[in-house]
Order: structure tokens, then C-alpha cells, then sequence
């Protein structure tokens, strides 16, 4: 049975902690465009209160997210216990995309890991939070983190990022702007 807060509790923060993987959903405002849903882990997640939080994230082939959250804000985070009690958690929030050289990345990037390929922060201010069942998620062991990203970031190297960042990261594969897309027509 499903539960609703306005914020996250005690509970629900040292639920978040203990997790190893948690999922971003976001869409844009067309019918037509794609609902994103992407897998994040790496310890990259802070709960900044009971209704902020910001995660940490790594150049990949796509940068939906940032372009959805750019247009219209929504953003819902999912965890989901893999191990121990059921549960399955949701955060419905707005969000929005921070860069480098800003006050908000000065702000936050000391609360995270930051790599040569992190690409921005990604903060929520969360409205709605739901707890359901997860009767029918079932159990996994974690067995570590891989090192896929870090090898394949390291062998492009720094320009090598930035080539692939302004290849595959300034819109969406919709054709929305992202805010690495929009800074560097300004810039």
C-alpha cells in the first residue's frame, strides 16, 4: 500500500544511505518526445533536506535529464530495496542542472566525489514523497561498483571528453537544448 509525505523523515534518509543504485525518470512536454529512465549509482547521491537532494553525474551518450528538467522541471527519483525489508521509494521533484564555475557548483561539489568526466550536478527540490510495498522486487547481492566509466573516460582524456560531450551531450535526442548546450553558445 502506498504512502505519502511531504518530506523525507529520518526513516526514509537512512533508507536512501544504505542504497546502492537508485533510478531518474524525466520527460519532456511533447507527446511525442522520449520518457527517460536512467540507472545511477557510485555513491553519487546527497539528501540535502528533508525535501532537497542532488546527485552527481558522469558524461554519458545521452544528457535527457538535463534537457527535460531544463524545459519543465519534472524530475522523479526511484530506489528500490534489493536486499533486507521490501520497499520501493519515490521522490517527485522539480529539478534543475548545475554547472561549473557557478556559486551553486562551488556550494555543492565538495559533497561529492568529483571525477575528471563528472559532466554537472543535478539538484531537486522534492514535493511529493511515496513509500509502496516492493513485494515483487526481487533480491540481489551487491558485489561492487564497476570501472567501465573511469577506463573509458581515461582513455579519451580530457579533450577526448570535451569532443564527446559536444558531440552527444548539448541536446537531447529530441532536439531540446541542455544547459551544457545553452553555456557554450553563450561562452
Amino acid at each position: 500500500m502506498a504512502k505519502y509525505y511531504e518530506a523525507m523523515n529520518e526513516q526514509i534518509m537512512a533508507f536512501i544511505a544504505r542504497q546502492h543504485i537508485f533510478f531518474v525518470a524525466s520527460a519532456p512536454l511533447t507527446a511525442e518526445g522520449h520518457v527517460n529512465l536512467s540507472p545511477k549509482g557510485l555513491d553519487c547521491f546527497r539528501v540535502l533536506g528533508p525535501n532537497k537532494v542532488a546527485y552527481m553525474d558522469l558524461i554519458s551518450s545521452g544528457n535527457e535529464t538535463s534537457a527535460h528538467i531544463h524545459e519543465n522541471g519534472r524530475i522523479t527519483f526511484m530506489f528500490c530495496a534489493f536486499e533486507g525489508s521490501p520497499n520501493i521509494l519515490r521522490l517527485y521533484g522539480a529539478g534543475r542542472t548545475i554547472l561549473r564555475d557557478t556559486p551553486q557548483w562551488n556550494e555543492l561539489s565538495p559533497l561529492f566525489t568529483i571525477y575528471p568526466s563528472t559532466r554537472q550536478l543535478i539538484v531537486a527540490d522534492i514535493h511529493k514523497v511515496q513509500t509502496s510495498c516492493g513485494y515483487g522486487v526481487p533480491l540481489y547481492d551487491y558485489q561492487g561498483e564497476r570501472d567501465t566509466h573511469f577506463r573509458w573516460a581515461e582513455a579519451k582524456g580530457p579533450g577526448g571528453l570535451v569532443e564527446y560531450v559536444n558531440e552527444k551531450n548539448l541536446v537531447s535526442q529530441d532536439g531540446l537544448p541542455t544547459p551544457l548546450g545553452l553555456h557554450k553558445e553563450q561562452g
